[in-house]
C-alpha cells in the first residue's frame, strides 16, 4: 500500500463548469443530460478549498499552485495525515483526529481527502476544485511523475521514497489508477445532483485550471492593493 491509495471523497461531488469571470452559460452534462448548478463563488472567497481528482490528475500541485496563489495555508493529505516514515500509515483513529484538527480551522486548502475521513473534511469545505481529466492525460501524467521520482529520489508521503519494486507491486499506484478511475467518476457524477455537498468547479483540461489560478492570483493581488492603499492591514 502506498501514499497514492487515498480513496479520495468517496461519495461526493457537485460538477460545474463555469469559472468565475467566464461569461458563458453552464454546460449540459453529457451522462445525465442535466445542466449543472454553477456555484456563487468569488476567487477570493473561498477559505477552506479541496481538491479532488483521479490518481495522477495533479491534485497536489493544483493545490500547491491555488495555496501560493490565494495565501491560504496548505496542507498534504498524503504528507500530514496519512503517512508516517518507512512507509508506514497512521491508524484510521490517527487519520481521522489530525483530519478534524485542520477541518477546524478556518482557513485551510487541502489536497485530497481518504474516505477513511472525507466524511469530517467534506462538509467543512467551502468550494471543491475538482480535476476532471481524461484517462490518458491522468495515466501520461501518473507515468512521469513515478518516473521522476524514482529517478531524482523525491521524498513523499512524510519522506518516503518511491521504488521500481513499488510500481510493480499489486497494489502499485497504477494498479490504484484503474482500479478508482470509474468510481472516482462515478462519484463525481452523483454530487451533480446532491444541493447538499458543497460547490464544486471541475476542469476538464490544465489549461483551464491554469486560467483559473491566474485569476485567483490577480484577485489576491488586488485585495493587497486595496488595504495597502486604503491604510488598513
Amino acid at each position: 500500500m502506498g501514499c497514492y491509495r487515498d480513496n479520495a471523497l468517496a461519495g461526493c461531488v457537485q460538477c460545474t463548469s463555469n469559472m468565475p469571470g467566464e461569461t458563458g452559460g453552464a454546460h449540459r452534462d453529457k451522462d445525465s443530460g442535466r445542466t449543472p448548478r454553477a456555484p456563487e463563488t468569488n476567487p477570493e472567497k473561498p477559505v477552506r478549498v479541496l481538491f479532488y481528482g483521479v490518481t495522477g490528475s495533479g491534485k497536489s500541485s493544483a493545490a500547491h499552485a491555488y495555496a501560493a496563489a490565494s495565501g491560504l495555508p496548505e496542507f498534504s493529505a498524503d504528507d500530514d495525515i496519512g503517512w508516517l516514515p518507512g512507509w508506514q500509515q497512521r491508524t484510521v483513529e490517527q487519520q481521522r483526529e489530525i483530519a478534524a484538527a485542520v477541518a477546524a480551522r478556518d482557513r485551510w486548502v487541502l489536497d485530497s481527502a481518504y474516505g477513511v475521513w472525507a466524511d469530517i473534511v467534506v462538509p467543512r469545505a467551502e468550494l471543491v476544485v475538482a480535476l476532471d481529466y481524461p484517462r490518458w492525460l491522468s495515466l501520461f501524467r501518473l507515468v512521469r511523475r513515478s518516473l521522476r521520482r524514482i529517478i531524482t529520489r523525491q521524498p513523499v508521503c512524510n519522506g518516503n521514497v518511491e521504488t521500481l519494486g513499488r510500481l510493480v507491486a499489486r497494489d502499485s499506484i497504477f494498479y490504484w489508477h484503474f482500479n478508482s478511475f470509474a468510481r472516482k467518476k462515478r462519484v463525481f457524477r452523483e454530487w451533480q445532483s446532491n444541493p447538499d455537498m458543497p460547490p464544486v468547479m471541475a476542469f476538464r483540461w490544465p489549461g483551464e485550471l491554469d486560467e483559473w489560478l491566474a485569476q485567483v492570483a490577480a484577485a489576491a493581488a488586488a485585495t493587497v492593493r486595496a488595504a495597502d492603499d486604503s491604510g488598513h492591514p
